[in-house]
């Protein structure tokens, strides 16, 4: 059996629309466990309508701590041996979840399959296409290749979590990033290049508010830094020099008119540096 786990809280322009997409997979061997934190909008009267027509849709709503929080009650509830996680406002290409089936008939436990996934932003048009090709740790780490970006693309064996444990609940902003940092340190890990999910930077939503996007590169930088701790030296090296770099790209790539005063300003330093 398959269990897709999805946290919500205040949710009510989204969770129709997420239950919609699960129940048009068309997937028989499937539950979808959904997690209210305590919703103050129509989001329980949204998943009440639905869980009395389709007997395979499990619900909770409870105040807890945070989207990990929701996700460890989510597959310690799950009676599938493989999991999902669809938050509420990102979605499934057609008929992922009858492949996703397919493949898993065929893999060692506990395994890690990832496929593509595309990044939406709030205009509808898609910023990039995600496709984690390289899954080596020391690539990931040195963000060298593209990190699995959002669960709505990955899917794994439940027991995996007897391995690594459940989701940090003191992460808020990187858990994903924590747990596939752990996972591929365990997993058997399959790619697929097939394009599987669909993620959508919404401003205003957790990670993409002004305030807490820094927020979340920062704890994304930490985890790494954590993570980099177990490399030999020399690869640790490496691993932080190649996130130093990918960091300066993508900021001097949407920050173009700061390079020529960063330029200046280290030119300035390096004659002070060998002025008598």
């Amino acid at each position: 059996m398959l269990s897709i786990i999805t946290p919500v809280y205040n949710g009510e322009a989204f969770i129709e629309k997420c239950i919609q997409n699960v129940i048009a997979q068309n997937c028989d061997d499937l539950e979808h466990i959904i997690l209210d934190g305590g919703s103050k909008d129509q989001t329980i009267e949204i998943i009440k309508r639905y869980a009395e027509q389709y007997s395979y849709i499990r619900w909770v709503s409870e105040q807890d701590r945070g989207q990990s929080d929701a996700m460890n009650k989510g597959i310690q509830m799950a009676k599938g041996e493989i999991l999902g996680i669809l938050n509420v406002d990102d979605y499934y290409e057609p008929n992922v979840l009858n492949r996703i089936t397919e493949i898993f008939k065929d893999l060692t436990v506990p395994s890690f399959v990832t496929g593509n996934c595309n990044v939406w932003n709030d205009s509808g048009e898609i910023m990039e296409v995600n496709k984690p090709k390289d899954l080596r740790f020391l690539s990931l780490v040195s963000w060298s290749s593209p990190i699995p970006y959002n669960p709505s693309a990955y899917f794994y064996h439940k027991t995996l979590h007897d391995v690594i444990g459940l989701y940090d609940l003191n992460e808020h902003y990187a858990m994903d990033l924590d747990f596939i940092l752990k996972t591929i340190q365990e997993a058997n890990l399959v790619y697929v290049d097939e394009l599987w999910g669909n993620y959508r930077q919404i401003e205003g939503t957790k990670t993409v508010s002004s305030g807490n996007e820094n927020k979340a590169k920062q704890y994304r930088i930490r985890i790494l830094e954590k993570h980099r701790k177990s490399l030999p030296f020399l690869q640790r090296l490496q691993a932080v020099l190649g996130v130093s770099v990918i960091y300066k790209i993508k900021y001097f790539s949407s920050h173009p008119q700061d390079i020529l005063p960063t330029i200046r300003v280290k030119l300035l330093r390096a004659v002070n540096k060998v002025a008598p």
